[in-house]
């Protein structure tokens, strides 16, 4: 695992229990659900990881920047946090 992966990993999963592998990360910050599942590992994600290290770990998995820019346009509108990606 790379170290962006590692310290995404850290930041997303240990203050929520969560254990998530990257892949199942990356696949979350793409999906639709996701913007309305209420994931702690996700809105983590968008709202406590630095916008850069976010974009390093999009290109990483090689995402969709755009999908996951429009997951967290959805997660800041329903939880009405204003979120990097999402700007």
């Amino acid at each position: 695992m790379s170290s962006v992966a590692t310290i995404v990993l850290a930041m997303v999963n240990a203050p929520y229990g969560a254990d998530l592998c990257a892949h199942q990360l990356a696949t979350m910050l793409t999906d639709p659900e996701s913007a309305t599942g209420f994931s702690a590992s996700v809105f983590a994600f968008f709202s406590e990881i630095p916008p850069a290290l976010q974009m390093d770990f999009i290109e990483e998995m090689e995402l969709d920047a755009a999908q996951a820019t429009k997951v967290a346009n959805r997660i800041a509108e329903v939880s009405g946090y204003a979120l990097p990606l999402a700007a």
